[in-house]
């Protein structure tokens, strides 16, 4: 039996193949693909004035790709199953490489709105085989390294977007927030051809149509009701539909998915046995608060540095720089480290880890704040981050069997977009409402030191000033309608209420960010050792004992 053949039926790379070239690779791959998901926020008020059109329109940029990540990729992790997880990592990053190039070449925003829709494809195509992949090139005892090195990857992705995105913007032009894809794709897909084993794993999957139909539709219903309900203002959405009517007809779509699941005995698209799995399971919810966290906290760590302290965005994102460097750092040692005493303490460490850093810069936050104290909470924050993305991956993985890994590597991965989508809407709703509501009652304050006459006027311009949560254009708003004896008094008072009232709104919303990491840890606290971290923990502690 030649290499070839017996890497294909035992699902461990050839000989001649080196795992840790493919996860060179793999990495490379993730690293683009968690990249967008926050690079483009920057780019927004950019992209506005240079396509000409609507903020509502360039807001759908960034939804079409996380809707088109999230939705298919129950689906596109039983590809890997059917065709071979290299193929279809291969055809994800050829997808998503194209279409990055089509991005940048855009000419108009329905242009590029459908090719972020493309660049989501390739991203649901991509993202599960990784976890496939590493999962059969790499024995128990070396996984955990391996999943350091992607969780590093990914944990310097996630905060390196808003840097890169800043830099790219400033100097460049939001093209390049796309080319960069492409520059990266080309020999990242190069790499892959050449080191990424071509595993058949021996599972020819025939595909579940009614559960892909049903999920499909279902996670579409549910993740545009909740990304774009505010687009709406929680009202009509299509003659007498409701977005409260769309996202309860998607949750009815995914209890019917979860139905047929149970009931169909030939090929599920999700085979609900896997959740008997108490690791996995309890990795799921996890991942899922992770995703929430991540995603979220952006928005407000962009807002209050730009908007409230006055940071240019390349500044901004050096701010959260700090916090990059620890977690992609401690993605390789937590990576060791877990292999041998398991990844339950260490994800529920990270989980708190995370949590505190918020907490620290929530409570530290103040419209007057010199930049660099925010750094402690943001490094802290890092750390946790390193703790909890490399274990929580490997017990979610470590004890499925092999048959199954494709299924779970696309529902693990599922639930973590979800969490995201879910994340990043339900904390922009939060900031928006918190900015409204905390802006009014410092501008009502700082009306009371104006005269009688134009506190109506005052206050009628601060209110569309917080609409847009920019301090620039508070102070042309209010002061196009008042006196000139007053500019200056006005253009102060609006200034410091605008700047308090950010603060204050930023404040409230990443404390409820660091709450979902503490319900987290409820999840985390369910794992149990698996046999192989017995085995490993065994084996340590017969070395130390010699």
């Amino acid at each position: 039996m030649t290499d070839t053949a017996t890497a294909s039926t035992t699902g461990r790379p050839a000989p001649s193949t080196s795992p840790w070239a493919a996860l060179a690779a793999l990495s490379l791959g993730l690293f683009m693909i968690v990249v967008d998901t926050s690079i483009v926020s920057v780019a927004v008020p950019t992209m506005v004035r240079s396509l000409d059109t609507g903020l509502n329109a360039v807001v759908w940029v960034n939804s079409v790709y996380l809707l088109a990540y999230a939705v298919p990729m129950l689906l596109t992790s039983r590809l890997g199953d059917r065709y071979g997880p290299k193929r279809v990592f291969v055809a994800g990053l050829a997808v998503f490489t194209g279409a990055a190039l089509a991005a940048g070449l855009s000419g108009s925003v329905e242009m590029l709105i459908a090719a972020r829709a493309a660049q989501g494809l390739g991203a649901a195509l991509l993202t599960p085989q990784t976890l496939t992949l590493i999962t059969h090139l790499f024995p128990a005892g070396d996984r955990g390294r391996a999943m350091g090195v992607l969780g590093g990857v990914s944990g310097l992705a996630t905060v390196t977007g808003p840097l890169l995105g800043g830099v790219l913007v400033d100097n460049l032009g939001w093209e390049w927030i796309f080319y960069v894809n492409a520059l990266v794709g080309v020999p990242a897909l190069a790499l892959s051809l050449m080191v990424v084993p071509d595993l058949h794993l021996g599972h020819a999957r025939r595909f579940d149509v009614p559960g892909i139909l049903l999920s499909g539709v279902g996670l579409f219903l549910i993740v545009f009701g909740v990304q774009n309900g505010k687009t709406y203002n929680w009202g009509q959405l299509l003659g007498p539909i409701t977005v409260f009517e769309v996202i309860a007809a998607g949750v009815a779509l995914l209890v019917a998915f979860i139905i047929w699941q149970r009931v169909n005995r030939d090929e599920p698209l999700v085979p609900l046995r896997v959740f008997r799995n108490r690791n996995f399971s309890a990795a799921t919810l996890t991942t899922a608060a992770i995703g929430f966290a991540m995603t979220g906290m952006f928005l407000p760590l962009v807002i209050y540095p730009q908007s409230a302290l006055g940071l240019s965005p390349t500044e901004a994102g050096l701010l959260t720089a700090p916090m990059a460097l620890v977690s992609a750092s401690m993605g390789p040692f937590i990576g060791r480290l877990s292999d041998h005493v398991g990844g339950k303490y260490l994800i529920m460490s990270g989980l708190f880890g995370m949590a505190g850093g918020l907490g620290v810069v929530a409570t530290q936050a103040r419209a007057d704040l010199p930049a660099w104290q925010l750094i402690a909470g943001l490094v802290l924050t890092g750390l946790g981050m390193g703790f909890v993305l490399v274990p929580v991956n490997s017990v979610a993985m470590g004890s499925v069997p092999s048959q199954l890994r494709g299924a779970a590597s696309g529902i693990f991965f599922t639930a973590r977009q979800l969490g995201a989508v879910l994340g990043s809407a339900a904390i922009g709703v939060l900031l928006q409402a918190r900015i409204s509501a905390n802006v009014a009652a410092e501008a009502n304050t700082a009306a009371a030191q104006l005269p009688a006459p134009y506190r109506a006027t005052f206050l009628e311009g601060m209110h569309k000033a917080a609409e847009t949560s920019q301090t620039g254009g508070s102070e042309a708003r209010v002061l196009s309608a008042l006196p000139a004896h007053l500019t200056r008094q006005a253009a102060q008072l609006a200034d410091q209420a605008m700047r308090n009232g950010l603060t204050q709104a930023a404040r409230e919303t990443l404390i409820p960010l660091a709450a979902v990491l503490v319900l987290g840890t409820l999840a985390a606290a369910a794992m149990r050792r698996t046999e192989s971290d017995e085995k490993s923990r065994a084996v340590t502690q017969r070395g130390a004992e010699r």
